[in-house]
Order: structure tokens, then C-alpha cells, then sequence
């Protein structure tokens, strides 16, 4: 961007901040991460498991393996995100997405799923949360719970949109030909729209963070003041990272234990609900009000975490995740009652409210207690240890079904019960300490 653009956009206060057309892309682009990736799970697990070289449980392990592996190449991921522009992280991992998705369709033992499934898990991993959340971390600092909320609306959209779409491909072109045509989906639903709309962080245009031009910003004074005496762009990316503290310092404290720990036992309750509420519809619904009931969910996901991300700009952060948190173990309790179909559609509906600002909060409150310096390192830590949870959830779930004759009602029990877990270890975190700052 030329200096006369940079002053124009800086000067007119009419124009839109262009940190909102990151938060759009973003969106967009976690659309195509989390819709072909998390939410096709079952879609290719499906049709892999109706092949003679596997079965249920074998295709489980890969998702278990997937979430694992993706939590493990975070690490990576965060400091590629650190130190170099996301774009580029973004796009190596679309490419591996694209190859896994590629692949998936021709194996034929399990040793080639395992391999593939970690793969996959390494790809979406680095063109997902963590380059994204960063990205808009960066851009904003006041107005950040509403800039997550609305960016995050991507990972259930790709639930609604492009999941029954996988669906409709799988079943009339087969698996073999479907896998790589939505592999070429994954990669220019990402690629095109990071390297023309997202940027790496707003001092690179010229802008001040939340698009603020009134205010002074002294990070970016200093920035330009090094950059003129060492001729390095380096020094203007340094500037935006000085808010906040290190992981050596974060780790430190009770509060980060407290709020990775508790998402472990939050992520087992919410994914493993997730993954079973269709067998869970099943005990109470026709297959064509199963089909409408399992749509709840992502709806009230979606309209959920816009309202809770408007509410948190307004209220304690803090406060507003107890709230959420006991609302998802209230909600898998219903579930797990099996009382009647009004029961079990508003189980669905408070339990999505939960599910949308669940995984918006971590970010937020990761970000509000530790700043944006080592904000990646932060949360790859952090959601390494989610990920634990997360692959653990559907197997744990499925367990506790086959051994309860083939019913639901102790599953989401349990449920209930990690869900309160992870509210009582979130309190043992004790409260934001924001003079860490």
C-alpha cells in the first residue's frame, strides 16, 4: 500500500475500519476449515467404515488422532504465526488439507488412515484457530469480543452450509471422487481469500489498533522511530507485540492452569455431545424430525455466540463464562433426562448458546488476561490441552453408551458431569489478573 493511501485511510473517519474486513474473511474462511474438516467427520468416517479394512471404532481413533495431532502441531504453528506473516502459515496448511483430503479417498489400511488423519489434523490446525484468533487479536483490542464472535460464526456456518452439501457430493458422485473435489474446495475457499483481504497486523497500513485514529499511539511512534534508524520492517511488527506478557510468566500463574485445564473437561463435554446428539434425537424422533432436530444445535450456535459477544463487551468476561459454563452442564443434564421431545429440543437449543461461546471465550479470555506479545504461544498451549478433551469426548461418550445397553442417558450424563468439572476448575483459576499487563 502506497504512503497516499495509508493517509487517506487513516484521515477518513467515514471509512470503515479495515479490521472488520479482516473479521469477515476470517469468517469465511473458517467456514471452509471447520465445515470440510470438523463437521465432515462423520461424513467421511461413514463411508470409510462401510469399506471391509475398517470399522467404527478404527475410523474413531483417526478423529481422536486428528484432534491430537492438530493440538500437538499448534506449538508449531504458533511460532511460524510469531515470526513470520499467517498468511503464509495459513496457506501451507490448506495445501496439507488439500493433500489429506486428496489421499483419504485411497486408503485402504489402517496404518494409511491413522497416517492420513494426522495429517489432515496438521493442516487444519495451521489454517485454522490459531492463525485466525491471532489475526483478530492483533486488530482488536476493545471492541475484540464482538470482532471473535463474529469471526468464530465461521466454524458453525461451515456446519450448516457446507456439511449438508458433503453430504448430497459423497452420495451421488461416491467417496472416491467427492474426497479430492472438496479437498479443491478447502483450498480455494482459504488461499484466495487470505492473501487478498487478510493482513498481518494494522501497523502494516498505516492504522492504529480498533481503527482509533484520534489517539496516539505510542507503540507505533517508537515503532517508526526504530524502523527510520534501522531500516527494518521488523521493527514495526515488534511494536504490536509488546502488550502483554510472556508464556514463561503466564504459566506462572493459577489462572492460566485454570482456564486450559477446565477447557479440557469443557471441550470433552461439548464435543462429545456434539458427536452423539444424533443417536441421541434417534431414541425420541422419527428420522424426519431427527433430521430437523439435529439442526437446532448449529442454528442456536451461531445466534448465541453474535448475542454473547455483544454481551461481553458489556459485562464481565469472566462472569459471562460461569454463566456459560453452567448453562452447558444444565443443558447436557437435560439431555441426559430423556423426558420428551420439548425436553430434548431445548437441551439442543441451550446447549448450542454454550457451544458458540465456549469456543469463542478461550481466545478472549486467553487474550484479556495475557495480552497479544506471545498471544499465539499462549493459546497453542492452552488448546493443546483442550485437545486432549476433545478427542477424548466422543469415544468417552461412546463407551458409556454400548456399556449402558444402547442408550444415551448415562452418556450425557457424564457429560454433564465433565462440563461441571471444567466450571469448578475454571473457578480454582481465581480472576483475571489484568495488571499483568
Amino acid at each position: 500500500m502506497s504512503s497516499n493511501s495509508t493517509q487517506v485511510t487513516k484521515s477518513d473517519g467515514e471509512q470503515l475500519y479495515y479490521g472488520w474486513k479482516i473479521v469477515g474473511a476470517i469468517l469465511f474462511l473458517l467456514t471452509f476449515t471447520s465445515g470440510l474438516s470438523f463437521y465432515n467427520h462423520a461424513i467421511y468416517l461413514n463411508a470409510l467404515a462401510a469399506q471391509p479394512a475398517f470399522d467404527v471404532r478404527t475410523a474413531s481413533i483417526a478423529v481422536s488422532i486428528f484432534f491430537l495431532t492438530g493440538g500437538i502441531s499448534g506449538l508449531w504453528v504458533a511460532k511460524w504465526v510469531q515470526a513470520y506473516d499467517p498468511r503464509i502459515c495459513i496457506t501451507v496448511g490448506a495445501f496439507i488439507s488439500f493433500v489429506s483430503l486428496c489421499l483419504l479417498a485411497y486408503v485402504s489400511t489402517v496404518w494409511q488412515l491413522f497416517l492420513v488423519y494426522a495429517l489432515f489434523g496438521t493442516g487444519f490446525s495451521a489454517s485454522s484457530l490459531i492463525p485466525a484468533t491471532t489475526l483478530v487479536t492483533r486488530w482488536f483490542h476493545r471492541r475484540r469480543a464482538m470482532a471473535l464472535s463474529i469471526a468464530s460464526t465461521g466454524l458453525s456456518l461451515g456446519g450448516v452450509i457446507l456439511t449438508p452439501l458433503s453430504v448430497l457430493m459423497v452420495d451421488s458422485l461416491g467417496f472416491k471422487l467427492a474426497a479430492p473435489i472438496l479437498g479443491v474446495m478447502f483450498l480455494l475457499g482459504v488461499v484466495p481469500v487470505a492473501w487478498i483481504w487478510l493482513r498481518e497486523n494494522p501497523q502494516s497500513m498505516g492504522l492504529n489498533v480498533d481503527g482509533i485514529a484520534d489517539e496516539i499511539d505510542n507503540q507505533a511512534t517508537d515503532s517508526n522511530a526504530s524502523k527510520s534508524s534501522s531500516g527494518t520492517p521488523g521493527a514495526v511488527k515488534k511494536s504490536i507485540m509488546e502488550d502483554g506478557i510472556t508464556f514463561k510468566e503466564a504459566r506462572g500463574g493459577k489462572f492460566f492452569w485454570g482456564v486450559s485445564v477446565a477447557y479440557i473437561f469443557l471441550m470433552m463435554a461439548q464435543v462429545g455431545g456434539i458427536a452423539h446428539q444424533y443417536g441421541l434425537a434417534r431414541e425420541l424422533l422419527t428420522d424426519a424430525q431427527t433430521a430437523m432436530a439435529v439442526a437446532i444445535l448449529p442454528v442456536a450456535s451461531i445466534v448465541g455466540r453474535l448475542v454473547g459477544g455483544w454481551l461481553v463487551g458489556r459485562m464481565s468476561i469472566r462472569i459471562f463464562a460461569i454463566a456459560m459454563m453452567v448453562l452447558q452442564a444444565t443443558s447436557l443434564s437435560l439431555l441426559s433426562s430423556g423426558f420428551n421431545i420439548t425436553t430434548l429440543c431445548l437441551g439442543l437449543a441451550f446447549f448450542g448458546i454454550t457451544v458458540g461461546n465456549l469456543l469463542m471465550l478461550q481466545p478472549l479470555l486467553i487474550a484479556e488476561a495475557f495480552g497479544v506479545r506471545e498471544y499465539a504461544k499462549i493459546f497453542s498451549v492452552s488448546n493443546l490441552m483442550s485437545s486432549w478433551g476433545t478427542a477424548a469426548g466422543p469415544a468417552l461418550l461412546g463407551f458409556a453408551f454400548t456399556a449402558s445397553n444402547n442408550l444415551y442417558g448415562i452418556a450425557y450424563a457424564i457429560a454433564a458431569g465433565a462440563a461441571a468439572v471444567g466450571l469448578v476448575l475454571f473457578l480454582l483459576g481465581g480472576k483475571i489478573l489484568k495488571a499483568a499487563h
